[in-house]
């Protein structure tokens, strides 16, 4: 190859690689735990329709959607203890299960830092709350944190699809 064909391919792969759609994630606390390892590598390409897979800067993270909007996962979290918080039980039809904590952030008019809120369902609130579920009884933990945005353009049902990766982390407890 020519010097010329190669500084030109070299300069079209610097171009597509300045395209690649890059989600920033801090890792979690222990994104090192191998079960991490097993939980990305177990992950959908697609979380359904425009949720395509996007690809992040720390080990044990995944992304999809836009890079503006995008639903996070991070493996390695602190396991949560025995909670009050709300708890539910996703099931997939080939009988796969997670707990889920469920956690809501209101998202304040005047675009200052969320705050808590008690709303703790999806489908009631709609595009009004960016959305965090942490997987309960396993060991590293999951979370999942779901924009506002996306929650109003569909429902969180998308995250059966997360099950089974997630159910590579053994459940050693289980929503009461």
């Amino acid at each position: 190859m020519s010097l010329r064909r190669t500084v030109a391919f070299g300069g079209v792969v610097l171009i597509l690689s300045g395209c690649a759609q890059t989600v920033g994630v801090p890792a979690a606390e222990y994104a090192q735990d191998p079960e991490c390892a097993r939980v990305i590598l177990a992950l959908p390409d697609s979380l359904g329709d425009g949720l395509d897979r996007l690809d992040t800067t720390s080990q044990a993270t995944a992304a999809w959607g836009t890079p503006d909007q995008a639903v996070v996962l991070r493996c390695g979290v602190e396991p949560p203890g025995p909670t009050t918080e709300q708890c539910v039980t996703m099931e997939t039809a080939s009988g796969a299960t997670v707990d889920w904590l469920v956690r809501a952030e209101s998202l304040p008019a005047d675009g200052t830092s969320p705050s808590p809120t008690a709303t703790l369902d999806p489908a009631s609130d709609p595009g009004g709350s960016d959305w965090t579920f942490l997987s309960y009884g396993r060991d590293p933990a999951i979370e999942v944190q779901v924009p506002a945005a996306v929650v109003g353009d569909r429902s969180t049902t998308f995250l059966d699809a997360l099950v089974p990766a997630v159910s590579q982390v053994p459940a050693d407890r289980s929503c009461v």
